[in-house]
């Protein structure tokens, strides 16, 4: 069964494609014009299909996944620099809360660049499968912004301050082969199987007790759960006041522009 909705339950066009199939809802996101980046738009319809699988009785397992060339560039930053809604507003929060707080488990499945929120969003998925051609970047200080979706808490308690501070701070991207070592990604695989192994695995779970996954998966986050909601809403204050500072407006400019910021 194929389902495209907004929160409207208007088409969503082809950018992010739903599909349910034997427990297993798969989200895929599809702008490869704009390397999958998303707009406020796709957060929503995200979102609504995120809270809408976290209540049905058809869904056990969420994959979410991109091609097997780009997984998602994050924000689509011309559409973000235009306008960006109140913090309490923005629909990309909408997602956050949405992802974090779904208690079924949910299987990424990436490859190509997974930029911005695009790699912050694998530190709430339950497992991750990786091609051998990604590479996770976390731009957000070059941007001269602060990191979100709760990395600043999840990053360092997994990987220690200076590996975070590798990703944070400096924004060194990560390859396939670090971010299985690092413990970022399940398994590094070749692009085109990627989609499959998320599937098979999937398959496997939905197959399992939907009662004893999601109690464990609660048993699971329930010590790091308000944590992260905590700083999720740290990090969204600091993130609106960055986002008006010279130094992020000159960073977007820039970006807009294929030149160095000033």
């Amino acid at each position: 069964m194929l389902i495209e909705r907004t929160k409207n339950g208007d088409s969503l066009s082809h950018h992010i494609v739903s599909e349910l199939r034997e427990g297993v809802l798969s989200l895929g996101i599809n702008r490869p014009e704009r390397k999958n980046a998303l707009t406020p738009q796709m957060y929503t319809g995200l979102a609504d299909a995120l809270i809408e699988a976290g209540t049905s009785d058809h869904v056990r397992v969420v994959i979410l996944h991109g091609s097997e060339e780009i997984f998602c560039a994050g924000n689509d930053i011309e559409q973000f620099a235009a306008h960006e809604p109140a913090q309490d507003e923005r629909p990309s929060i909408y997602f956050m809360h949405a992802l974090s707080r779904l208690m079924k488990p949910v299987i990424a499945a990436v490859n190509g660049p997974a930029v911005g929120i695009g790699a912050t969003l694998l530190l709430h998925c339950d497992l991750v499968y990786a091609g051998r051609n990604t590479q996770l970047v976390f731009p957000f200080v070059k941007l001269g912004l602060c990191p979100e979706f709760a990395s600043t808490l999840l990053l360092p308690s997994r990987l220690g301050h200076q590996r975070a501070a590798e990703l944070l701070l400096l924004g060194e991207p990560c390859d396939a082969d670090r971010a299985l070592l690092l413990g970022l990604v399940n398994d590094v695989l070749d692009p085109e199987d990627v989609l499959p192994r998320a599937r098979e695995t999937a398959a496997r779970m939905a197959s399992l007790s939907m009662q004893a996954l999601q109690t464990s998966k609660t048993l699971m986050r329930e010590g790091i759960q308000q944590a992260c909601e905590q700083q999720i809403a740290k990090e969204t204050v600091a993130f609106s006041r960055l986002l008006t500072s010279p130094e992020a407006k000159s960073a977007f400019e820039a970006f807009l522009k294929r030149r160095k910021p000033d």
